[in-house]
């Protein structure tokens, strides 16, 4: 029920985001509905895990989708706490955790490893991945965040969320 409420919650706000996010749910199978007309589909929690996985390999809509500039090149990324919201939103028991955090020799860099397990009514998986960080950049966040941030929405990418940033020039 507390699922439903925050989904409820999300659905009466009026922000870009929480609408990009409010078609997302639309995705999701109806499971359950309410006597209100603005209710909002949600996944039942028990699903199979070929059925999270559909939903995780589907196309993030491009209003979720930010735009970083490095060193001349830019890349797309969806940032760490929409990421979770889809997960929330389709993989209802998901889990997370940091599995390590390695500091390079020099001391000029720091490595997180993230571990993502769905589970299913009919199987547990887990995918893992890494971040890196410079220790001496100075934007937003300290280093260990954004390589957690970083290795986190990997992780979730090797289940196939987001995973079509990293070859939309081929498709």
């Amino acid at each position: 029920m507390a699922s439903s409420m925050a989904i409820k919650t999300l659905a009466t706000s009026r922000s870009p985001l929480t609408k990009s996010l409010s078609s997302l749910v639309r995705l999701v199978p109806l499971s359950t509905k309410s006597d209100d007309d603005d209710a909002i589909p949600t996944a039942g929690i028990s699903r199979p895990l070929s059925d999270i996985l559909k939903e995780l390999n589907k196309k993030v809509p491009d209003s979720l989708v930010k735009l970083r500039n490095e060193d001349g090149f830019s890349m797309k990324y969806i940032p760490w706490h929409i990421v979770n919201r889809i997960m929330n939103l389709h993989a209802p028991e998901w889990s997370g955790e940091v599995r390590n955090i390695t500091y390079s020799a020099d001391g000029k860099s720091v490595s997180v490893v993230y571990r993502v397990t769905l589970y299913g009514t009919d199987a547990e998986i887990y995918r893992e991945s890494t971040g890196t960080a410079s220790v001496d950049d100075t934007g937003y966040g300290d280093p260990v965040q954004k390589a957690e941030a970083m290795a986190f929405r990997r992780a979730c990418a090797r289940f196939g969320l987001g995973l079509h940033l990293y070859h939309e020039d081929l498709l």
